[in-house]
């Protein structure tokens, strides 16, 4: 049975990395991937980025009217290949009506659909469509990686102009506007936060 799956965890924990990962995979033994990320996320265009410095074009980039369904349809017939899962890079940015499409697409095509992304943002709330996955998804897995302190980093820090910030637009992809991210654990954000 194809399921949704959701991995996710905090920023440069590995989350492009793992999805290169099991496309690779799958295409080392003949088998066909499709993979997708989000137009909002302007980083790399139309390629999944890894920090490891692996990348990937994708099969599409979504907006956010796109209706999933649609859209793999669209991709399937273009491809013309039989596809074995689909791959979802920084998909805290869908909409959840895109993430309930990709559930039934999962259940009713019996092809699984592997989403990546991020649980929260830089003031600790969660994303409209990592909440969804998070409600929703047949399997969950969290990638660990660590704060700077060394303990486990749960949360990501915006800087802007190497400041935390605390305010502003839930999206700000990192590398433009003098805007960056580090994975912290929360008890060296909360006392960055107090310092600031």
């Amino acid at each position: 049975m194809a399921k949704l799956y959701f991995t996710y965890g905090a920023m440069n924990c590995g989350k492009s990395t793992s999805l290169l990962q099991v496309a690779y995979n799958y295409e080392e033994r003949g088998m066909h991937v499709v993979v997708l990320k989000p137009s909002v996320d302007t980083k790399g265009d139309n390629t999944v980025v890894s920090r490891l410095g692996t990348l990937r074009t994708v099969d599409h980039l979504v907006h956010r009217q796109d209706n999933m369904q649609e859209v793999l349809a669209h991709v399937f017939e273009k491809l013309n290949k039989k596809i074995a899962c689909v791959l979802v890079d920084e998909s805290q940015f869908l909409t959840p009506q895109q993430v309930n499409q990709l559930h039934v697409f999962a259940h009713t095509k019996s092809i699984p659909v592997m989403c990546y992304g991020l649980r929260t943002d830089f003031r600790t709330d969660g994303f409209p469509g990592a909440t969804r996955l998070l409600e929703i998804a047949d399997d969950i897995k969290e990638i660990k990686t660590i704060c700077s302190c060394g303990k486990k980093a749960t949360f990501n820090m915006r800087f802007i102009n190497n400041k935390p910030s605390f305010e502003g637009k839930q999206i700000e992809i990192d590398d433009q506007a003098d805007v960056t991210y580090k994975s912290v654990c929360a008890d060296c954000y909360y006392r960055i936060a107090q310092l600031n």
